[in-house]
């Protein structure tokens, strides 16, 4: 995850096939992609388009239809993030013509466009448009063609699992999900992925608010990663905020403060003190200590998100106006030592991280 790093090796080994190799190798093209990836990563995402169109124009002049295909999904990608719907929508169905006519109409890779064909539509509010591609990319996953590897197959279902979840059929995701976790739970090396998935069952029955089944599954997850010995990623922090999350609402306090405090620790490590995630662990904080009574130390926490917030997004912002509101509250209630009622602490709690 060093994207500094990366991309400063990435750029030396561009600079020696300028060097060494003639123009517009397949090579140079291979390390553009690498490239992309890496300026994706860190949402330079107009580097990262540029980087593609170079690579995709050396993939045509070599006949490397295929590979010509992928960079326009990767190019779609980008499109996405930078909400050029129209041009997102328009790359990746020139992808699917390509993979159909070389692939075939079942071919997970055409399946996977559908995935992004349905997210885009969903992310437009063409829902009866995002559904059908969703269909179509589940019928391809429920009967793979032989020699998908099964972490493949698991992984298209995740994303349709959450597109349907997007399109509040709750119930099909749910059933999504439970297939994928059924063709990786028994599959070795794949912890990562079935905590994954376990982690987005868990979200899933918070947003229903079933939260003792929230509670398993993010518990299921975060057992994984730690025997996995994946403890200390950013995904491993978001989890216990999560399952922190869960537990506030199952009115088991003090386990969610051991939460967020070790969340808090992972993600000022990983992403600093002024990353949104990591803020709103802060603010979950405390509310937690507050709903115990730590008033003082709630009010320190929510004085240091509001410095940070000022800072970064200056006084007159939305959120910052928010933080101000609450600290107010707290500063009013100083040297009160009580106990604060449960429906209080989900009021304080920091919205963004619910649910």
């Amino acid at each position: 995850m060093e994207f500094d790093e990366a991309e400063k090796l990435c750029q030396k080994s561009l600079e020696i096939h300028r060097e060494h190799n003639a123009p517009a190798s397949i090579e140079e093209a291979g390390d553009r992609r690498l490239m992309a990836l890496i300026y994706e990563a860190k949402e330079e995402y107009e580097s990262a388009l540029e980087e593609l169109v170079l690579a995709s124009m050396v993939m045509i002049a070599a006949g490397q239809e295929n590979e010509v295909a992928a960079i326009d999904v990767g190019i779609g990608n980008i499109y996405m993030s930078l909400c050029r719907f129209d041009e997102a929508i328009f790359s990746y169905q020139k992808a699917l013509t390509v993979f159909k006519s070389t692939r075939g109409d079942d071919h997970p890779a055409v399946a996977l466009v559908y995935n992004r064909l349905a997210d885009v539509y969903c992310k437009t509010g063409k829902l009866r448009e995002s559904r059908s591609y969703c269909d179509n990319a589940l019928r391809i996953f429920s009967k793979p063609v032989t020699g998908t590897a099964a972490e493949e197959i698991a992984s298209g279902l995740t994303e349709i699992s959450a597109i349907y979840e997007a399109l509040n059929e709750h119930g099909e995701a749910l059933k999504i999900l439970h297939m994928a976790m059924k063709l990786v739970k028994e599959t070795p090396g794949q912890h990562s992925m079935v905590a994954g998935i376990e982690a987005q069952l868990g979200l899933m029955f918070y947003k229903v608010g079933k939260y003792g089944e929230a509670r398993g599954s993010f518990e299921n997850a975060v057992a994984k990663l730690r025997a996995s010995g994946d403890a200390k990623s950013v995904f491993f922090g978001i989890l216990l905020n999560h399952l922190g999350l869960a537990s506030v609402q199952l009115y088991r306090i003090e386990e969610a403060i051991e939460l967020f405090e070790g969340a808090r620790e992972i993600l000022e490590q990983e992403c600093g003190s002024c990353h949104s995630d990591t803020l709103g662990v802060y603010s979950n904080l405390a509310a937690t200590y507050d709903a115990l009574g730590r008033v003082e130390d709630a009010t320190v926490i929510l004085e240091y998100i509001l410095k940070l917030r000022e800072e970064k997004l200056g006084t007159a912002n939305p959120e910052v106006a928010d933080e101000k509101r609450r600290l107010a509250v707290l500063l009013k209630e100083a040297g009160r030592a009580r106990i604060r009622k449960g429906n209080s602490l989900v009021n304080l709690l920091d919205p963004a991280r619910r649910g």
